[in-house]
């Protein structure tokens, strides 16, 4: 069950040429693929591409209609290996994932594809996960771009710019014989906009004709002596086709005034906040007209020289905006106008920082240093629209931090509050932690976790520390990361190794880490994809024999099964399967079901669960152990005592969590869980009337005898 759904959206992908399509970007992409004609699309999903394999999953009846073969990929190696098919046969065929970690995973196969050349169209969408909303390390596709010769689109974020570049990606990729790379920002994911729709295209050639028609070329196979061939045919035939390509089809833009010795050479995926600095800077206007001559890199590489030096030439100073680091295309063109001698001055990260998401407030102040270097004359900011510094100070100041935390009720939680338990009678092990939501272990109040490698990397991370020693270590996984790259890399190389160490695999039904995608483990049923293929049998198919599983709100069990895998004397690897639902993903399917229900006047029970604030001691030990957003404080309705009590918010779920920490930890009785009923029945009523009156007279009495003995007369 996907985050998202995208039935009713999809409906769009069927409108014809002529009519204007509305929409935000991912889908605006999909619509792009099936006027392309393509023939097979695959991929792994993750930020900020996750809702195109959404998308096309939700569109699998329009896909089939027109013959496109649609599947998710087990990892994204799997997904660029696909692009074989279009080695040898004019298929059309596009693979997405997150870069840059899905592109380290893919490098093996797509380095494969780009030494041996495509004959059919290869597209590589990847979401370009750079900046403040990134999770990944900070690094750019420019470089594996690069590296392997693969041609590296950034368009402009604008609907037609985007549908453009996916047609034009498909016929650049055919007219160099070279597979093309398609980056968008995540605000280029969700942008919304509008154009001018296609018909859809069924595949000119199709898998099945492929298929029945085998051929081989063994110059397209990556071995000697092909691939020395390969390289030169990159240098020799492929760039060369691929820059002919690009400057016949104008795929970068000129854009701004024609005039002035000053000039700005922008990535496109960028163009969108320049053109907001530039209003502020006072430069352009809202409607982004300017003065300032632009030249607009949709195509990041190849760079073609001839446009380069014909935007440069009567320039004196050209501003070059170019995000993170190294300055790759910065250098390009300096050493492009410098073979031309052109004395054109590249002005780049000496005003803009050289690492870093480029902002609007970034741009503004490259922006500024710059026009008041070269043209002091032309800035003039617009104060009613920016941000001085001191407002800036202000607004840190009033904005608290929001670190990013585990859900209300997620089951993870309770494994890490049971590390922590564990880690007060045994002393600190070393955690090996894994991708996914349970990396947020790391965070308060858990503070667990050492390092983490990769997708299903967990276990492999602490492989070096498969050695004799006084304590196991911990490594985490999720089944996202088991299913990824775990089953081998990690549980198949301890089993090898004969490793004596834990591992624990977070078992919550979903590949909840990208957006709670089916996976073959999950328990629901798919009509599209196999399910129901248990984790535990997995392992043990491999070798591993002492395996237990924990339903992962029970505490206590989960507590002392993670005791008695660091003191064993049993050998060899050992696995914890914690195992609940995705508390998020459940809340999608039973919240509606359970409104309907309230709705048709169906009696409905749920749990709530609160601390009685006359018992709380104010410890607050029970928030320290959870970290549940469902948990705060309140002021202490004890005039005599100060310290705030805590206080079960309308967030909570009903998970249980709060009580079972306060029971295992021994902490204190002040939790208690009540029943809220909709639609009560008259026994319903008439309990909670006899309830409330016994619970009156008893409180009445206690209230009197209390009095009594404050205050010592007779009631």
């Amino acid at each position: 069950m996907a985050e998202l759904s995208f039935t009713k959206e999809v409906q769009k992908l069927k409108i014809g040429a002529g009519e204007t399509f509305h929409g935000e970007g991912i889908l605006a992409v999909t619509k792009a693929l099936l006027q392309s004609g393509v023939s097979y699309v695959g991929g792994y999903q993750g930020a900020p591409i996750s809702h195109l394999m959404d998308v096309l999953s939700d569109a699998q009846g329009i896909l089939d209609d027109l013959g496109v073969h649609f599947e998710t990929s087990a990892n994204e190696a799997a997904a660029a290996a696909m692009l074989a098919a279009s080695v040898n046969y004019p298929l059309r065929g596009a693979v997405t994932w997150k870069s840059t970690v899905g592109t380290n995973v893919a490098s093996d196969a797509l380095a494969s594809v780009a030494s041996s050349g495509v004959m059919g169209g290869a597209l590589i969408i990847v979401g370009e996960d750079y900046g403040e909303g990134s999770s990944i390390m900070q690094e750019r596709s420019h470089p594996f771009a690069m590296k392997s010769q693969i041609w590296l689109l950034d368009p402009r974020p604008n609907l037609t710019s985007i549908t453009q570049m996916v047609e034009k990606g498909f016929e650049l990729s055919e007219a160099s014989n070279t597979p093309v790379m398609l980056e968008l920002r995540i605000r280029a994911c969700h942008v919304s906009g509008s154009f001018k729709a296609k018909d859809n295209v069924r595949p000119t050639f199709t898998l099945a004709q492929a298929m029945e028609n085998p051929v081989r070329d063994y110059g397209r196979v990556v071995l000697p002596p092909s691939n020395f061939v390969h390289e030169v045919e990159k240098i020799e035939s492929r760039w060369p086709a691929a820059v002919s390509f690009i400057k016949k089809h104008k795929l970068n833009e000129f854009l701004g005034g024609h005039g002035g010795n000053l000039g700005i050479i922008v990535q496109g995926g960028l163009y969108n906040t320049l053109m907001r600095a530039m209003e502020l800077a006072g430069l352009a206007d809202s409607f982004g007209h300017t003065d300032i001559p632009i030249y607009c890199l949709n195509v990041t590489y190849p760079m073609i020289p001839d446009e380069v030096r014909g935007f440069c030439a009567d320039k004196r100073a050209v501003l070059m905006i170019e995000e993170g680091q190294p300055e790759y295309i910065e250098q390009a063109m300096n050493t492009i106008l410098r073979q031309a001698e052109l004395d054109t001055r590249v002005v780049g990260k000496e005003v803009l920082p050289r690492a870093g998401e480029y902002t609007g407030q970034v741009l503004l102040d490259g922006l500024r240093q710059f026009f008041e270097t070269y043209a002091p004359e032309q800035i003039t900011t617009n104060t009613s629209l920016a941000l001085t510094p001191k407002d800036q100070k202000q607004l840190t100041q009033s904005v608290p931090l929001r670190p990013v935390g585990f859900c209300t009720g997620c089951p993870e939680r309770p494994v890490f509050t049971a590390m922590k338990l564990v880690q007060r009678e045994l002393g600190d092990f070393h955690v090996s932690c894994d991708i996914g939501c349970h990396l947020f272990s790391i965070l308060p109040p858990f503070n667990i976790g050492n390092t983490t490698m990769g997708y299903g990397l967990g276990w492999s991370g602490a492989s070096a520390f498969n050695t004799k020693a006084d304590k196991r270590t911990i490594s985490i996984m999720g089944d996202g990361g088991f299913w990824h790259n775990g089953l081998t890399s990690g549980v198949g190389n301890a089993v090898f190794n004969k490793n004596d160490n834990i591992l624990v695999i977070i078992d919550n039904g979903y590949s909840a880490a990208t957006g709670g995608q089916d996976l073959l483990s999950s328990r629901a049923d798919n009509a599209a994809r196999v399910t129901n293929q248990p984790i535990e049998k997995a392992v043990r198919g491999l070798g591993v024999t002492w395996v237990r599983a924990v339903n992962t709100y029970d505490l206590g069990k989960m507590k002392a099964t993670l005791k008695e895998a660091l003191t064993t004397d049993e050998k060899g690897p050992k696995i914890i399967l914690a195992q609940s639902e995705c508390m998020l993903n459940k809340e999608r399917r039973e919240k509606p079901l359970r409104q309907a229900a309230i709705k048709n006047g169906k009696r409905v029970v749920r749990t709530r669960f609160g601390v009685d604030a006359d018992t709380c001691t104010g410890d607050h030990a029970c928030i320290r152990l959870s970290g549940c957003p469902s948990l705060t404080i309140v002021d202490n309705p004890d005039p005599l005592r100060e310290d705030p009590v805590t206080h079960v918010n309308n967030d909570c779920v009903g998970c249980g969590v709060c009580g079972e920490i306060a029971h295992a930890a021994i902490l204190c009785p002040s939790f208690y869980s009540a029943q809220l009923i909709e639609n009560p029945t008259r026994l319903d009523r008439w309990r909670a009337g006899f309830r409330g009156a016994v619970i009156g007279f008893l409180q009445d009495r206690a209230d009197k005898k209390r009095a009594k003995y404050s205050f010592g007369i007779d009631l």
